[in-house]
């Protein structure tokens, strides 16, 4: 486990001479090797990194775990591999890291971002609809928070289930909560409170970047009109729906989320 500040990182391909590299940031709960499908068929042709964020996988340990330190190691692998014109995509939680990192470092090593399934706001209250489709406010995250040291891994089954569509594939459903049940309680709950406070609706005017957002049309946790949202008040964003997916299309329908991703790899398709 790391202690030191370093994240751990799966790597595959290499960088090569006029392709992007991709950059791929997991969700609460889950880790980089929930990017498997991507790492192995786009891992062919470029240089492909899925980082354990703080607090998950064999990050675990560190002890900065908040979306801002994140946001900063992050930033701070893409200095270490003197990386330019990368592709991040930004799955759930890993999406408020992207934003964060672009708010605390700009956008001049990105070329493109994909924000997959998620809200600029998690959590619900007078002037924002468009959190969690349970409708979480602030009164109630402090309920759900509680529970999260006390009641982990029983809530890992629950999680996984709304991560996917509601008839999910039973292999991959049961291989996703054998993986976030191995999480840990304590660290996840740390992340849970920083990500809860995140709120980057003045962030996506400001953005110049090419975006596009990611969405499965049987997401249990974000409704399609926080997408909407996002296409609204970002310069350069489409969307990309998905018929048969959750809030995990990259897992869900991974040939076609792959396909996104290829598409922007190329110097002058982004």
């Amino acid at each position: 486990m790391n202690t030191n500040g370093s994240l751990h990182v799966r790597r595959a391909g290499r960088l090569r001479p006029g392709v992007r590299p991709i950059v791929l940031l997991h969700g609460w709960s889950c880790h980089g090797g929930f990017f498997g499908p991507q790492m192995e068929s786009l891992g062919r042709e470029t240089l492909v990194l899925a980082p354990d964020l703080p607090g998950h996988g064999r990050s675990s340990e560190m002890r900065a775990r908040t979306i801002e330190a994140a946001a900063d190691a992050i930033h701070a692998l893409l200095v270490a591999e003197d990386l330019q014109e990368v592709v991040v995509v930004g799955w759930s939680m890993g999406a408020l890291v992207a934003w964060s990192m672009i708010e605390r470092h700009g956008e001049d090593r990105l070329a493109a971002l994909v924000i997959e399934d998620m809200s600029p706001k998690v959590l619900n209250g007078p002037d924002w609809a468009l959190g969690t489709r349970n409708g979480l406010d602030a009164a109630r995250n402090k309920v759900f928070m509680r529970a999260l040291v006390a009641q982990w891994p029983r809530l890992a089954g629950a999680t996984a289930r709304r991560c996917l569509r509601k008839d999910p594939d039973p292999e991959l459903a049961s291989w996703m909560e054998n993986e976030i049940r191995k999480a840990d309680g304590e660290a996840l709950c740390e992340m849970w409170a920083s990500l809860t406070q995140q709120d980057f609706r003045p962030l996506l005017p400001r953005l110049t970047l090419p975006v596009v957002l990611a969405c499965g049309t049987d997401s249990q946790l974000y409704d399609a009109e926080a997408a909407l949202w996002q296409k609204k008040h970002v310069a350069h964003a489409r969307l990309a729906t998905f018929a048969n997916s959750g809030h995990a299309p990259h897992l869900e329908e991974s040939a076609l989320f792959s396909q996104i991703l290829r598409d922007l790899l190329q110097n002058n398709t982004a």
